[in-house]
């Protein structure tokens, strides 16, 4: 080993899902959105004025922050956006958890949790969802250094109604407790609505997946200003820049159509219902999803087998190696026409 080796920090990264690029496929692997953007972003794009890239973007956001205070009625200083939720979230570990105790979150969840903790030097503790793949509430009543979760769960897809999410915060008052909703929209209530009660609570959402802005990297957090004023802090710490002029544009002009938004939201969780339907009548068994995805494990076909077969079809899907969830593969929901092609290829492949 060189010297200068043993000074680097050595962390396990995070496996992104696969980003292919061929032609004809099917691209169900990472739970983009299958629609456009609303309209208005398409126009805003056309008005960007490339002169402008000159000039740093603001670094307060303020456009865009504006914006997000407008669509939910609620007051500016609630907010902090940033380079996709993960970013949003990177920066809360590093603002909140500070504490020798060890944060909390599920076993299985979004994997980039512990390669932040890791990554920051962070102790953490993984609570083993239950045999349904539910989160256990009496898990995260113990002493902790700060909680963790995604609602609804990914991979799999699990919504847990509010009054659950409530008491898992009541009962940590001395912790910050971040609810990761990145899939949020197409589930039930947003946790938004107990901030007003709770302190402790942060609300992280992205533009990734409901707004059809995976490519443009846009999310944010909603708390009390508190909060907010802490993770600014932060953020100033090391780069008051982060993100682009054309981020805060498109971002900003996504918020604008609710009415678009709506609309294929809608799409998504009529296709997720029907394909639910579908899969069932296959052999297929999946949690209840109340996201952009399924979750699901065949009676008799190992997932593995299912993954690399449909691969060979150039539909892409994704496939996790990991304890107690090496049966699954996640699907997203894709168009009617999309998911169509999926079925058919899954009803011959099953007969044979």
């Amino acid at each position: 080993m060189r010297n200068w080796e043993q000074y680097v920090r050595r962390v396990v990264p995070y496996t992104p899902g696969e980003q292919p690029n061929r032609p004809g496929m099917i691209k169900l692997n990472t739970n983009e959105n299958p629609y456009p953007p609303a309209p208005g972003v398409q126009q805003a794009l056309r008005e960007l004025d490339a002169g402008s890239f000159r000039l740093y973007p603001d670094p307060a956001a303020s456009e865009l922050i504006d914006a997000l205070a407008d669509y939910y009625g609620k007051e500016q200083e609630r907010f902090f956006v940033g380079v996709g939720s993960d970013d949003v979230i990177a920066m809360a570990f590093q603002t909140f958890f500070n504490s020798e105790k060890p944060i909390l979150f599920p076993d299985i969840s979004y994997s980039f949790y512990s390669v932040w903790a890791e990554l920051f030097g962070i102790p953490y503790r993984r609570p083993a969802l239950d045999e349904k793949l539910c989160l256990v509430k009496k898990d995260y009543f113990a002493e902790n250094g700060g909680i963790i979760f995604p609602n609804p769960n990914a991979p799999t897809g699990i919504y847990m109604e509010l009054c659950e999410v409530e008491e898992i915060i009541a009962r940590n008052p001395d912790s910050v407790v971040i609810v990761d909703e990145a899939y949020v929209d197409f589930a039930g209530p947003s946790a938004m609505s107990l901030v007003d009660k709770y302190d402790n609570l942060l609300v992280v959402q992205t533009f990734s997946k409901s707004r059809s802005m995976a490519g443009m990297r846009i999310g944010f957090a909603y708390g009390q200003p508190e909060l907010i004023r802490y993770l600014n802090d932060v953020k100033y710490s090391f780069n008051s820049y982060t993100m682009n002029l054309p981020s805060l544009k498109l971002g900003t002009a996504a918020l604008k159509d609710r009415a678009y938004f709506e609309e294929t939201v809608g799409k998504i969780k009529a296709t997720r219902e029907r394909v639910k339907r579908e899969l069932s009548a296959l052999g297929f068994a999946f949690p209840d999803s109340g996201a952009n995805f399924i979750f699901a494990s065949h009676k008799s076909c190992p997932a593995k087998e299912l993954f690399e077969a449909l691969k060979e079809q150039n539909i892409y899907v994704r496939y996790f190696a990991s304890p107690r969830i090496d049966n699954y593969l996640r699907i997203t929901v894709g168009t009617d026409e999309e998911m169509d092609v999926l079925l058919k290829f899954l009803k011959s492949y099953l007969r044979e």
